[in-house]
């Protein structure tokens, strides 16, 4: 399949290949050995960042003890 770069550097993917990726908004977008690499980005939203925690069953203070851990451990890196 061909794809073409148009003149403000825009380039559409053919329908076969975003049809084949599903719901994908964002791309990471590299280059390798003289090709160009995308990557589908699916970005979670706060609602799916809500659901995971809620599925972890932590609490407020879970999340209080772990930063204080975090910042208490950072302090001796320091040293």
């Amino acid at each position: 399949m061909l794809a073409k770069i148009t003149t403000k550097n825009q380039l559409t993917l053919p329908r076969q290949i975003t049809k084949a990726l599903g719901e994908v908004e964002y791309f990471d977008v590299q280059t390798r050995d003289g090709q160009i690499i995308l990557t589908p980005v699916r970005i979670q939203r706060a609602d799916a960042v809500r659901a995971k925690l809620a599925e972890l069953d932590l609490t407020e203070q879970d999340i209080t003890d772990a930063v204080a851990w975090a910042r208490q451990s950072a302090g001796k890196r320091k040293k």
